[in-house]
């Protein structure tokens, strides 16, 4: 048991609380200005600090596409095909790389892994906790997602399969269409298991988004249209032009994350990249999330991509619940993790200042209620 005193506790939907917070078994099992701790409890005082929820970025490649060993550690692209749903990121990701270290150290609590952007259709992503050496033990959730791409990054990879985006269309229909029929005549033991089209089904029923790659408008739109027909759950990752049709995204209820925007425009379809996407679409009444899409930005910049979008126009509560509860609703994680909250995961930061400070730094970072780095001063 772990009873933390005397802090200011960003608690995440916007509130702001000077009081103390008790943890047991890993989870938070009370905060607020009253409570006192039981005689068994460890007690950290953190007078003068701000603790935030555990950040959480939703689109990453860490583990699978690693720093600092060039080719060995590109397992992020299964370019076999241009459609591999078959695939599972969990089987390759290295709990040693060092962003996944670099990602505690700088408050990072739970991150998205998923394929890379070269295939119409990617494969399975998983979530994790970032402590742990053997990923099956980090696991929140698996699968999270299905990943699909539109735009110019399939054309690029396989341009002698589909070479329009009327093809890359054209390809994730005939995908859904083939796992609806697939779905008919398993039910009907009329055809062999098929693990690509098992996991397409898994978005058809609705137990997980198809999580898509889209940066212009148009592309966006298209995967409207396809979420529209088939009646699926989708996230729009990247929506570079989200800002276009940020009313049309919030008529459909789609959640979004954004990013990176700290990074440079190497391609035509960021040519309109900028922080007046997340202002616009906040405006709206978007569900925005804050991405680093991780090694593009390393992770330990999450926060500063907050900074960045505060200084730019999001207010800082705004800012902080785009990489903490608006991020945990795009995972549909919300009721586990994401803010400070009674019966929640106890995965929190500890802050030597103000968090929207680049002067300040990581005091601490917990996980499950455990102490997964300690800053030596």
């Amino acid at each position: 048991m772990l009873f933390i005193q005397n802090a200011l506790f960003y608690i995440g939907t916007g509130k702001k609380l000077e009081g103390h917070m008790e943890v047991v078994d890993g989870k938070i099992s009370r905060i607020g200005k009253e409570i006192s701790p039981t005689s068994t409890a460890k007690i950290l005082d953190a007078k003068g600090k701000i603790i935030t929820p555990g950040l959480i970025d939703v689109h990453t490649h860490l583990g699978i596409n690693q720093e600092g060993v060039g080719q060995a550690g590109h397992d992020f692209n299964e370019a076999s095909s241009e459609v591999t749903p078959q695939v599972n990121v969990i089987d390759a990701i290295n709990m040693k790389d060092q962003g996944i270290e670099d990602a505690r150290r700088s408050g990072v609590t739970t991150v998205q892994i998923m394929p890379g952007s070269a295939n119409v259709i990617g494969g399975e992503m998983v979530v994790i906790k970032t402590a742990g050496s053997i990923v099956d033990d980090c696991i929140v959730r698996n699968p999270s997602g299905l990943k699909a791409a539109v735009g110019e990054n399939p054309k690029k990879y396989h341009n002698n399969r589909v070479q329009t985006r009327m093809g890359i269309a054209a390809r994730i229909r005939e995908k859904l269409v083939e796992a609806q029929y697939y779905m008919e005549q398993r039910q009907k033991g009329k055809c062999r298991p098929d693990l690509g089209l098992e996991n397409i089904a898994k978005v058809l029923r609705k137990e997980i988004p198809l999580r898509v790659h889209a940066h212009r408008a148009d592309d966006i739109s298209t995967v409207l249209r396809i979420q529209k027909e088939f009646d699926i759950e989708i996230t729009i990752e990247h929506c570079t032009e989200g800002h276009h049709i940020a009313d049309l995204l919030a008529k459909r209820n789609i959640q979004v994350s954004v990013g990176p925007t700290m990074s440079t425009r190497p391609k035509l379809e960021l040519a309109e990249q900028g922080w007046n996407t997340l202002t616009a679409l906040e405006k709206a009444g978007v569900s925005i999330s804050l991405t680093t899409d991780h090694p593009v930005i390393s992770i330990e910049h999450l926060m500063t991509s907050a900074i960045l979008a505060n200084k730019n126009g999001l207010t800082e509560q705004q800012a902080l619940q785009a990489i903490t509860l608006n991020a945990a609703h795009h995972l549909n994680l919300a009721y586990r993790i994401g803010s400070l909250e009674q019966g929640k995961d106890a995965d929190f930061v500890i802050w030597n200042g103000d968090p929207f400070d680049l002067r300040t730094s990581v005091a601490a970072t917990f996980i499950d209620g455990k102490p997964v780095y300690e800053k030596n001063d």
